[in-house]
């Protein structure tokens, strides 16, 4: 069972690199929904014994593997949480004989997983002893954008599941699991309203790290001079659905400060951008009085 994510603070630290796939609007973009069965929690020894990987365009599978795999050094381990025994892998392919298929399905996509760090470090692990060595240095990770997205106690798959009524036959077994993380997934993208894989990944949990896309969406909205509608999740606090006309966007604070007042009530608020899920057009509504814009740093 994954308890914490790997030790490697340097990892992703830069963004993705321009253009496709990152860069794609969200539904024209590759995604592969990975998720990967443990003999253990380190990936130097432990072994990978069962893999799901979708490879999914505007929400059509356009490849999938599924697949018990037979570690070549005779390991087993964590019966108690995934339920697969030595006899389950018998006969069963090792990674090797998987590899190939498994760089196919990876190849130009953005891989997502849920505690990502984990499953992304094991392939690589078992990529590099297949002679396939690969370094998957940016991914999505569906826990942080859970966090982000919904005020709940438990971020954890079978907690998510469970508090969004998402249908999962099978707890710790790599398709089923894969197939509750698509719902969830499509059940945050809901809420962010991201445009571009790039916009998911630049969601941050703890770091005040504003994502550029809602920074550009109030721009836009402040020189517009039209009100917008804001998903605002304050902390240790649900979501709010506030309509805002904005009248002044200070990127010179850190992290930046959506100014504005809300509608119909005209009092003031203060948002910090990083905790702005998402600014979408405001339904058309009675003119208000003209507001005083305060000027964007």
């Amino acid at each position: 069972m994954k308890q914490a994510a790997p030790l490697d603070s340097n990892r992703g630290a830069s963004p993705p690199p321009a253009g496709s796939p990152w860069d794609d609007p969200l539904d024209e973009a590759p995604l592969v929904f990975l998720d990967l069965e443990m003999t253990g929690l380190q990936p130097a020894t432990d072994r990978v014994i069962e893999i799901c990987a979708e490879r999914v365009r505007g929400g059509v599978v356009e490849a999938t593997l599924t697949s018990l795999i037979r570690p070549d050094c005779g390991a087993s381990g964590n019966v108690h949480v995934h339920g697969i025994s030595a006899a389950d892998l018998e006969s069963a392919p090792v990674f090797a004989d998987l590899a190939e298929r498994v760089e196919h399905i990876l190849d130009g996509a953005v891989v997502i997983a849920h505690a990502a760090a984990w499953d992304v470090a094991f392939l690589e692990a078992e990529l590099a002893r297949a002679g396939r060595p690969r370094m998957i240095e940016h991914y999505l990770d569906t826990l942080t954008l859970s966090r982000r997205a919904f005020a709940l106690p438990s971020h954890r798959l079978a907690a998510l599941c469970e508090e969004l009524k998402i249908e999962r036959a099978r707890a710790h077994r790599a398709e089923d699991d894969v197939h509750a993380m698509r719902v969830v997934f499509q059940r945050v993208c809901g809420v962010l309203a991201p445009r571009t894989p790039r916009d998911l990944w630049h969601v941050r949990i703890g770091e005040r790290h504003a994502r550029p896309e809602v920074v550009a969406a109030a721009i836009r909205a402040l020189e517009g001079d039209v009100p917008v509608r804001i998903r605002y999740r304050p902390a240790k606090r649900g979501t709010e659905e506030l309509t805002v006309r904005i009248t002044g966007v200070r990127t010179d604070l850190d992290p930046p400060r959506v100014l504005g007042y809300l509608l119909p009530a005209r009092s003031r608020r203060e948002l910090r951008a990083d905790r702005i899920l998402a600014i979408e057009p405001s339904p058309p509504a009675a003119p208000d009085r003209p507001s005083v814009r305060a000027g964007r740093k």
